[in-house]
Formats: C-alpha cells, sequence, structure tokens
C-alpha cells in the first residue's frame, strides 16, 4: 500500500491517465487492497481483478473529472459471485499533480478539497513514529506511504533461465532489474520496462557497480564465470544471492571458495540450487518459483504491520 511515485511519474511521461485504486475491500473481491491500474484514453496499464468491475471501473476511469471514491458491491452492481464489496479511488494524474507528492506518508481527499481530518493527521504522524503502514482510506481520504527505491535485482546471464526469471518479475512493482552478460546479441530485441541492459566482456567486472544491498541471480553459459561472480560477490557484500546449478557443482564451489579464503559463514549465504527443484527444471518453472520466494519474503518483510492499522473517523 505504497505510492510509487517514481513509477507514476513515468507513466505520465505517457500522457494524463487515471490511477484506479483498490482502496477497500469487505469479504471476497478480486484484489487485495492496494492493487492498482492505470487507465489512458486508449490503453491499460496494471489490474484490480479483471472481469464486470474492471470493465465499469476503466469506463468510468475514462469520464473522471476528479478525484473520488465509488464503492460497488460485486454481486448486486456486477452479477459477480464473488460476494463481496470494493471500494475503488479514482484519481486523475499528470506530471504537473505528481510533483506535488512530498513527504513520508502523502494524504489527499476524494472529492472537493477540505481541511485534513484530525482522523487522518494522527494516522500520519503515527506513521511516521513508528514506520508502518497507515490505514489506505481514512475520513474519506486516501494515505499512502511513499515507496522506497525499488530493489535492485542483478540477473547475471541472458540465456534461458535468465530470459525467463527476468520475463516473470520485471511486471512485479518494486523491482529494478540489472540484466548482465557478455554481448548483446544474448539478450531479446526489446526488454521489459524497468529492466537496464549491461554488457562486458567480463561481467564479472560489473560487481563493483552493484550496491551491497542488492540481490543476486548468478545463471551464466559458464561455471567460471559463476564462480568468479560468486567470489566477487562475496567480497563486495550483498543483500541475497543465488546460484543455479547441481549439488555437486555447488560441493565443488564451496570447496573452492573456501581455499580463496571464505568463511562456511559467508559461503552459506549463497542459495544453490535456486527456486524449488520439485517443480522441475524447464526455465519457466524455475522462473515462477524464484518470483515465489522473493514475493514471499517481501510479504513476510512488511504484512504484519500493513495489516494491523486502523483508523478511526
Amino acid at each position: 500500500m505504497s505510492l510509487r511515485r517514481e513509477a507514476l511519474l513515468a507513466a505520465a511521461a505517457r500522457g494524463p491517465f487515471v490511477r484506479v485504486l483498490v482502496a477497500e475491500v469487505k469479504g471476497s473481491a478480486p484484489r487485495e487492497p492496494g492493487a492498482e491500474m492505470l487507465v489512458w484514453p486508449d490503453h491499460v496499464e496494471g489490474t484490480i481483478g479483471g472481469g464486470a468491475l474492471e470493465f465499469e471501473a476503466i469506463a468510468r476511469a475514462r469520464s473522471c473529472q476528479g478525484a473520488r471514491l465509488e464503492r460497488f458491491a460485486l454481486g448486486p452492481d456486477m452479477g459477480q459471485c464473488c460476494g463481496g464489496a470494493v471500494s475503488l479511488a479514482f484519481e486523475p494524474m499528470d506530471a504537473q499533480s505528481l510533483a506535488h507528492i512530498e513527504g513520508t506518508v502523502f494524504a489527499r481527499p476524494l472529492g472537493a478539497p477540505s481541511e485534513m481530518p484530525l482522523a487522518v493527521t494522527r494516522a500520519r504522524a503515527e506513521a511516521r513514529r513508528a514506520g508502518t503502514q497507515p490505514p489506505l482510506l481514512c475520513a474519506g481520504w486516501l494515505v499512502e506511504t511513499l515507496a522506497p527505491d525499488p530493489e535492485q535485482l542483478w540477473v547475471w546471464g541472458a540465456g534461458h533461465v535468465g530470459r525467463a526469471i527476468v520475463n516473470v518479475i520485471a511486471p512485479l512493482p518494486d523491482w529494478a532489474i540489472r540484466w548482465a552478460d557478455t554481448d548483446a546479441a544474448r539478450f531479446p530485441d526489446t526488454l521489459p520496462q524497468g529492466v537496464t541492459r549491461l554488457i562486458a566482456e567480463n561481467p564479472a567486472d560489473l560487481v563493483s557497480l552493484a550496491p551491497p544491498s542488492a540481490r543476486h541471480l548468478i545463471l551464466t553459459f559458464s561455471h567460471a564465470l559463476d564462480f568468479e561472480l560468486c567470489h566477487r560477490l562475496l567480497g563486495r557484500g550483498f543483500s541475497a544471492c543465488g546460484l543455479i546449478g547441481s549439488q555437486t557443482k555447488w560441493s565443488r564451489f564451496q570447496r573452492r571458495l573456501t581455499e580463496l579464503g571464505h568463511s562456511p559463514a559467508q559461503i552459506s549465504r549463497i542459495a544453490c540450487p535456486i527456486g524449488d527443484p520439485s517443480l522441475g527444471k524447464a526455465p519457466q518453472a524455475i522462473a515462477i518459483s524464484v518470483a515465489a520466494a522473493l514475493l514471499r519474503e517481501r510479504i513476510e518483510r512488511a504484512g504484519t504491520a500493513a495489516t494491523k492499522e486502523g483508523c478511526t473517523a
């Protein structure tokens, strides 16, 4: 439930749009609070769950004249069998309006401009004090924290598995992917949004460009390059690192890394194999399991604070 200002600014470069946000859910619904889609006159990005609700939301977004909140009972209003109710926020956005977003917690009314209610003031102050997520919908206002900079994910190798992983993870929010290999011909002609291509005769020379907070997936065409990347990344530091390979390959790497002076505790921070081997070795299976692990960890880190906050109007 964070507002991704930089991503919205990039979207605004393609023209004004309406952001449709799931602000509140009662009962069963296709998507959770915080799900969003961006609607232009001629195209849409993102989804709030598809079906009749999304179709109606797109139509209303394209006729939207100002920020507002609308409630949809999915059964009676939409003929859907979910059985719940969804409140959607509609916000027209462009580069000029996005330039006014500032601070760590951004609040604005869904309707005519008005003085900020006391409940919203308190919710913002508590979110800043405790570093928690505020209630998304509070006294008719939207209250969102500004998302931090995207996490850097470095994918080493543009082969079958590298391509599958980038294609699966790139559409997910809050990732900045750096994709490295030896030659431009190894990459697809068109890169997904948010992906930066890096080319070097020896990709291991690029390790010094990666911040110690980055995550890494090592899956090149060469065991020798894989090993050099492991060695250099252990010296550089990282948030997490995964290596594609068999147990035999990893045992050999562990022995050689130890000979180079890395401690067992350091070496054990590299996960090998990546993903869930029980799902198979197909590139798409590996990509899905890797993405699932990344999402699960992110939810575990942020989930408790996001689900316990409330708002008293």
